[in-house]
């Protein structure tokens, strides 16, 4: 009889932990969006990152995530450590490709993605974005050898594209317009896709310009290789997280008015596309007057003056 009433004083304890416990969180976590709310009770921000998309998330010598995107990633998540209220959230930095990082945003297995993203209208449908971070466009890489810089003097030849990419569609896109017969090699991720135009297995690397040249700058092969033709995309980058979470999407928001505010947003644009990389290289890829605007107008948008 002492232990039947034992166990069921044990049992009824548990209750009243279990009940406490959740009332505790319920209450740490009222006002706070369902990300933001599993944010905080996880205590840990998950960052989504790109191996090989120099200067925007690619690995350095230690095999350590850095970058321009994830720079900004991580002052979006000082925004978000202040919004739920706990200064010690760290960051899982999760390993995501040019195929599967939409999804890892869709099914919450990162908070933020990033890379070197296109925000486009088909995206949007199922992701949310950061304002604009980066403007670029699809060209190719070529062997300097090569004559040809116009999609048609690439007619019958080989093209390899990166999975998933916008990149892979726009291909598609000029090969029907213009009739090109284009054979398409498509790989993994960039790093993949260079190697095989380096190993003479396709005739061009199609994806957008400024990770070309952070390709070339990476592997120190301006000798061997160049960036040709016009721009066949308009590809506008961001930095994704969930969509329908509007509190989320405002913390997101606030942090880039803050950079702007604060006037980090270009020197912090010239350190990783000016200034010597911190793996040896140098893009010296000055800021575009569309984007310095665009950076220009969360300034203004935030009470700053010029």
């Amino acid at each position: 009889m002492l232990r039947v009433t034992f166990l069921l004083t044990g049992i009824g304890w548990g209750v009243v932990w279990l009940l406490t416990h959740t009332a505790v969180a319920q209450t740490a976590n009222e006002g706070l969006s369902p990300a933001l709310a599993g944010i905080k009770q996880a205590k840990v921000v998950k960052i989504g990152y790109r191996e090989s998309s120099p200067p925007f998330s690619f690995l350095d010598q230690t095999g350590r995530p850095i970058g321009y995107s994830l720079e900004l990633c991580k002052a979006v998540v000082e925004d978000i450590a202040v919004e739920v209220d706990d200064p010690a959230l760290r960051i899982d930095y999760v390993k995501v490709t040019a195929d599967d990082r939409i999804q890892a945003v869709v099914d919450g297995k990162v908070d933020l993605e990033c890379g070197s993203t296109t925000a486009n209208l088909e995206r949007r449908k199922r992701v949310a974005f950061s304002p604009m971070i980066f403007v670029a466009g699809t060209k190719l890489m070529v062997p300097k050898t090569t004559t040809g810089t116009a999609p048609a003097d690439f007619k019958g030849k080989t093209v390899v594209v990166t999975k998933g990419t916008t990149n892979e569609q726009a291909m598609h896109a000029v090969d029907a317009k213009f009739g090109l017969g284009l054979n398409f090699v498509v790989s993994p991720d960039h790093e993949a896709s260079y190697q095989i135009l380096a190993g003479g297995k396709a005739d061009a690397f199609a994806t957008d310009d400024v990770l070309l040249s952070g390709l070339i700058a990476r592997h120190k092969s301006q000798d061997r290789f160049r960036v040709v033709g016009d721009y066949l995309s308009y590809d506008p980058y961001g930095i994704m997280f969930r969509k329908g979470d509007p509190q989320l999407a405002a913390v997101v928001e606030r942090a880039f008015r803050r950079l702007g505010s604060n006037r980090d947003l270009i020197p912090l644009y010239n350190k990783w596309f000016v200034a010597r990389l911190p793996t040896g290289e140098r893009m010296g890829i000055s800021i575009s007057p569309q984007l310095e605007e665009s950076f220009k107008a969360l300034d203004d948008s935030a009470g700053g003056t010029n």
